[in-house]
């Protein structure tokens, strides 16, 4: 207590006190103010009945027994008692003591320990008692038996006393060898201004506690609230605690780290939420971070999804036009078989932009997988059947007289069926090796995002791999059939299609590849890269052939389609038979632009001259076409007969022929400037 004052912390400590030091002057006088406020237990003792008496009658003269009671006498009236020896208390004492002095009740305080001492002493004396009247059966002293006295066997009969002691209260031993529980409860306080006392205020008996509640409890400067005596305090929801090294209870609490919360198995511990959850607000648990995918409710799922439908409106337009129109010579031209073929790619290819703003299972991940590899195969395998077939009927015109195989409509669409097969195929193995499953997935701490395991690595491009190839074999045949006349200049118009899909897809693989942390950016690119390659297929290809049937149906006829080519170069000479009202066309000529486009080949028309081919290379045949025209340039005001090559255009495709001769005359005498002249004829022998 003297060095709680020394440092000046009196008012920093409130005690709780045992049985060794509490209620004992010894410890409280002169430290009044630093125990003030103190409880403590103390084993619950009462008067032993006589002993006042018995201890106010002593004296020095009746009690010499007791070697110290001269020195309590010195100390309790503060003087020397004659012949004693010299002590700490009794060398400033110069009055002597005559041993005649009496003590008196109100200046005798005595211990509460009394008690114990006279329980301890008649739980002997019965002992002692118990085992003589067993062991020696009444006999008068002590019997052979108890000389010596056994240690253990009188153990037994003291652990079986009971009686009632000379404070009044009962007593044994328990099962545990220990005296009854019983303590009081005092509490040291300042009853007046400078005057302190212990006093009870409770008692525990019984395994009860009871408190005086007529006694008023008061603290340190007569506070009636209890002080807050902690080691430690507890430590909050979000912190974990640190145990003092040497110590078992106290701590210090540390804050969890972000995204951590205290361990509920160890409160010694920080313990990191899983991804996909964040710490609650008490940092207590770890919740489940709502699932983020692209819905149809979002910016970019709106974007998309209109972008697509107006896709899909006007490639419906377009259908409706066609089949509309689908025995006019600009459909029947076009090809009308591959040409539905290609719109239902392009429908394909913007219905797959609603399966992204599903939310992503195994099975929409699988559906998404073989879909967007699908649609593009459709689409562009038409375009490589067509661009084919225009190329080599060209190469095999140049080579040959005959009509190249598998270029009937029949034969194109199994060539088309035979490409999507192969597409197929790999997308079915695709599928079975790696198949594409909903998973979450998160590119910060934060996001929970829900996704097609695709969309997380480069795997889709192996969906695109073949269409890609299909893609560049397009723009390949685009280059080589690009100068073929304007009679048939769909070849163009494919090419460009080539050429600004290609654009497209160059533009969308840096962007798939750097939004890998922005997956519903990834995706809404990935939607609107599909619905533009539709959108430029559909408007390059089918806009020249909408604009024709609507704005000009008197050029959707047969002869409007026979076009003249840009030029030709004919090679002649003149006949020996010339005269006066014509010219007989003569010599060799040769075609410098290959033929462009096909006609349809079941149109119906007049009967037009005939004209007769020679070949000197092959024997000669007859060949019957529903319409075909001579091309060339001719003069005017002469007349030519003899042999002359040119490209033949017939309504299923083309034949180069090396030489042809005509068996009717044609006149120009009537035409005043050069011109390009058309001679229909229906049979031609080769």
């Amino acid at each position: 207590m003297r060095a709680v004052r020394r440092n000046n912390l009196t008012a920093n400590f409130n005690w709780i006190g045992s049985d060794g030091w509490a209620g004992r002057l010894l410890v409280s006088e002169g430290n009044e103010p630093e125990v003030e406020g103190t409880l403590a237990f103390l084993p619950q003792a009462h008067p032993v009945r006589g002993f006042d008496n018995y201890f106010l009658s002593l004296t020095p003269l009746n009690n010499k027994r007791n070697p110290w009671f001269i020195e309590f006498w010195e100390n309790h009236f503060q003087c020397r008692y004659p012949s004693s020896p010299p002590t700490p208390y009794n060398q400033n004492w110069q009055r002597t003591c005559t041993g005649r002095e009496k003590l008196s009740p109100e200046g005798t305080e005595f211990e509460r320990q009394l008690q114990y001492v006279s329980d301890a002493v008649m739980a002997f004396a019965n002992a002692f008692k118990d085992m003589h009247q067993t062991v020696c059966k009444g006999q008068r002293g002590l019997c052979k038996e108890m000389v010596p006295i056994d240690g253990s066997e009188l153990l037994k009969y003291l652990r079986r006393v009971e009686f009632t002691g000379l404070s009044g209260d009962r007593f044994q031993f328990d099962d545990y060898g220990d005296g009854p529980a019983r303590y009081d409860l005092i509490h040291f306080k300042q009853v007046s201004t400078g005057r302190y006392r212990w006093l009870p205020v409770g008692e525990y008996h019984s395994g009860q506690l009871k408190l005086d509640e007529n006694e008023e409890l008061l603290f340190r400067g007569d506070q009636v609230m209890p002080p807050e005596s902690i080691c430690s305090r507890p430590c909050n929801g979000s912190q974990a605690k640190k145990y003092v090294e040497g110590e078992g209870c106290c701590w210090t609490c540390v804050e969890c780290v972000l995204y951590q919360i205290r361990n509920p198995d160890d409160e010694t511990q920080c313990s990191a939420c899983p991804q996909g959850t964040l710490p609650n607000a008490e940092r207590s648990q770890c919740l489940s971070i709502p699932e983020v995918y692209l819905r149809p409710d979002t910016g970019w799922a709106i974007g998309a999804m209109s972008f697509s439908t107006i896709g899909i409106l006007l490639t419906f337009a377009v259908l409706g036009v066609f089949l509309q129109h689908n025995d006019t010579p600009v459909v029947r031209a076009s090809g009308r078989e591959l040409s539905y073929v290609l719109l239902s790619g392009i429908l394909l290819c913007y219905m797959v932009s609603f399966l992204f703003v599903l939310r992503p299972t195994d099975i929409v991940c699988g559906v998404q997988q073989t879909a967007i590899g699908l649609c593009f195969s459709v689409v562009y395998a038409a375009l490589f059947t067509k661009t084919n077939r225009i190329a080599r009927i060209f190469r095999g015109g140049k080579k040959s007289a005959g009509r190249p195989g598998l270029i009937s409509p029949k034969s194109q669409l199994v060539i088309c069926g035979g490409l999507v097969t192969v597409q197929g195929l790999i997308l079915l193995a695709w599928l079975w090796i790696s198949p594409s499953v909903a998973k979450h997935v998160h590119p910060t701490r934060e996001d929970n995002l829900l996704v097609c395991s695709s969309f997380t690595d480069a795997s889709y491009m192996m969906g695109f791999a073949y269409p890609i190839l299909l893609i560049l074999l397009c723009t390949v045949y685009a280059v080589v059939t690009r100068k073929i006349p304007a009679a048939f200049n769909e070849s163009k118009y494919i090419g460009f299609t080539m050429y600004t899909t290609c654009v497209i897809w160059l533009a969308f693989v840096p962007i798939y590849f750097s939004t890998v942390s922005h997956l519903p950016l990834r995706i809404t690119s990935m939607s609107v890269t599909i619905s533009l390659s539709a959108t430029v297929t559909l408007a390059c290809l089918f806009s020249p052939k909408l604009y024709i049937i609507i704005f000009h149906p008197e050029r959707n006829v047969r002869q409007a389609l026979t076009m003249p080519t840009s030029k030709s170069s004919v090679h002649h000479k003149k006949s020996n038979q010339s005269s006066n009202n014509g010219h007989l066309l003569n010599g060799a000529s040769k075609t410098t632009e290959s033929v462009k486009g096909l006609m349809a080949s079941s149109a119906v028309h007049q009967p037009s001259p005939t004209a007769s081919m020679s070949s000197s290379t092959t024997p000669q045949q007859q060949m019957t076409f529903p319409e075909a025209h001579l091309q060339t340039e001719v003069v005017p005001g002469q007349q030519y007969d003899g042999d002359l090559t040119v490209k033949v255009m017939t309504n299923s495709g083309t034949i180069s022929v090396s030489r042809i001769h005509l068996t009717d005359k044609i006149h120009h005498s009537a035409m005043n400037d050069r011109s390009h002249h058309q001679t229909p004829f229906r049979h031609v022998s080769l």
